[in-house]
């Protein structure tokens, strides 16, 4: 912050001002304080400030103009009740880069700081300091679910709300609030709905898969509005109230509602935050002065007409938005950091190879259908939890399969997860049967496996082997467990890791050395006792990428 001694520049300061206002990028007003001076460009105030205090504040870009108006407001008031003697420069961006810039320590750096909300406060840490808040919200806004109607089937949760026949379009979670928001609301609710981190799972997992490793992932608001709005699209897209409120009022004739989840809601709190490395207490007393006029009866109405509800989250006037919401219990920065690490490991691309027992124990009856049958199905529905940026190959084992009388075979190589690749994958899936008296060459397929993906090793992807299996190795030619362990230990390498993701069928299936063999790869292994558990087997051995 400095300061302004000479009477031309202030001049200079005010017609530059009125040019940049004119151009829509960065607006400067004066606030007048309580000595004598010059007028105020604005008109309306006392000639009492000549000496104004400079104040560099960046703000989200939806929340500029309320701001220009709250400082003009401040300006007709020219010093008036220890009005403070201010000058604003207000330039908007997101709050994602703000963060980010001040996490650098950039030269870009403002006085104030105005992100959409208080998420991005502990982002902005430059190893030095966290930026504090000197005031924790000058506006608000909740986070709806916004669709067209035929959409919201079950809105008693936002995870029942998340699910089928309904398509979820999250913005980008790791740069935008509504999107972390959103996952947010999904662990902020399980208070209330005491839901599974198996339920959970199966809701995100699928989500991130879809949406995180997309080249492009969404930010723009209006873009998914438009979307949702088109006839047909299942599409629902979490968003802030004042983002739905005004796409209603640039586009009266869309077929679009918004709801509140029955659990309730997590709101943008918009904080005014002191990120200035000098004159500390200065900028905190302007950010309270901004503040309190942008909160005052006089600003109130521009406020609500741009869609802002007040830090205590009153409905918007004239039946707009939402009306009255539940308040979710706002989520700890230790659970903001967990969720979003987990969106971003979840949303990693995947380099697979699935490999799948065909022994002869595969052939054994479960219920009404064998054991081969039963894995094909769940191979075949966890295929679609892949998106297409994902890479996948096929192998199926027993002993003496492949050429040389190798225990596997490849029938697909590893490739990405085009409408061919799916087909191929699935027709190979299909014709499968159990190979009568064959064993289950088990050893040797996991050290082979690993090998072939590391020679394909993929260094933007998550690595990893999907092993199938109903029983456990019973080749007498192969390693022991313990000299099999100690080669996987030895194909190690931190920089490029290859994981056995071990998912055992059947009651036959042992635990302890499908365990000991993912562990040799920093993997993990499951085992689904019972055929039902087998998507669900899928969906956890997704999340442990």
């Amino acid at each position: 912050m400095t300061r302004s001694n000479n009477n031309r520049r202030s001049v200079y300061i005010t017609a530059v001002g009125l040019l940049v206002i004119s151009l829509g990028a960065v607006f400067v007003v004066r606030s007048f304080g309580s000595e004598a001076g010059a007028d105020g460009f604005l008109g309306g105030g006392s000639q009492s400030c000549d000496d104004p205090t400079q104040v560099s504040l960046s703000t989200t870009p939806e929340l500029q103009s309320s701001l220009e108006s709250a400082a003009k407001s401040l300006a007709t008031k020219g010093g008036d009740d220890g009005t403070p003697c201010l000058q604003f420069t207000i330039s908007a961006a997101p709050s994602a880069k703000v963060a980010q810039d001040l996490a650098a320590n950039s030269d870009n750096r403002p006085d104030l700081w105005i992100p959409d909300s208080s998420l991005w406060v502990a982002q902005a840490d430059d190893g030095q300091s966290v930026p504090t808040v000197a005031v924790p919200s000058v506006a608000s806004s909740p986070l709806v679910l916004v669709g067209r109607s035929t959409n919201f089937a079950d809105t008693s949760s936002w995870l029942r709300a998340f699910n089928l026949p309904s398509e979820p379009a999250l913005l980008d979670p790791l740069s935008t609030s509504p999107g972390a928001l959103a996952l947010l609301a999904v662990q902020s609710e399980r208070q209330r709905t005491s839901a599974s981190d198996t339920q959970v799972a199966s809701v995100v997992v699928p989500l991130a898969q879809r949406l995180g490793s997309m080249a492009k992932p969404f930010t723009d608001p209006n873009a998914l509005f438009g979307r949702a709005d088109q006839d047909g699209s299942k599409v629902v897209v979490p968003a802030s109230e004042q983002s739905f409120v005004k796409y209603q009022d640039d586009h009266p004739d869309a077929q679009l509602r918004a709801i509140v989840p029955g659990t309730g809601t997590l709101s943008l709190d918009y904080p005014v935050v002191v990120t200035a490395k000098s004159d500390t207490e200065q900028a905190t007393d302007a950010a309270k002065a901004l503040a309190a006029e942008l909160l005052s009866d006089s600003s109130s109405q521009a406020r609500d007409t741009a869609g802002f509800r007040d830090a205590q989250s009153s409905p918007l006037s004239g039946g707009r938005g939402v009306g009255d919401i539940t308040q979710l219990a706002k989520p700890n920065g230790e659970t903001v950091d967990k969720t979003l690490l987990n969106w971003t490991r979840l949303s990693l691309s995947t380099h697979s190879l699935a490999v799948i027992d065909i022994s002869g124990s595969m052939a054994e009856v479960v219920g009404k259908k064998t054991r081969m049958q039963l894995t094909i199905e769940a191979a075949g529905g966890g295929l679609s939890l892949f998106p297409n940026s994902a890479s996948l190959g096929l192998w199926t084992f027993s002993t003496k399969i492949g050429p040389d009388d190798a225990d596997y075979k490849e029938l697909v190589p590893i490739a990405p997860l085009s409408d061919r690749q799916r087909k191929k994958i699935l027709d190979n899936l299909k014709i499968q049967r159990p190979i009568p008296n064959g064993s289950t060459g088990l050893y040797d397929t996991a050290i082979a496996a690993v090998r072939a993906v590391r020679q394909q090793y993929d260094s933007s992807a998550v690595n990893s082997i999907l092993l199938f299996t109903d029983g456990k190795n019973d080749d007498p030619g192969s390693p022991t467990l313990e000299q099999t362990v100690q080669t996987l230990k030895g194909l190690r390498d931190p920089a490029r890791p290859v994981r056995i993701i071990a998912l055992g069928m059947g009651p036959e299936a042992n635990a302890e050395e499908l365990r000991a063999l993912a562990a040799a790869t920093g993997g993990q292994s499951y085992v689904a006792r019972n055929p039902s558990d087998l998507r669900q087997v899928f969906i956890d051995a997704l999340q442990s990428r």
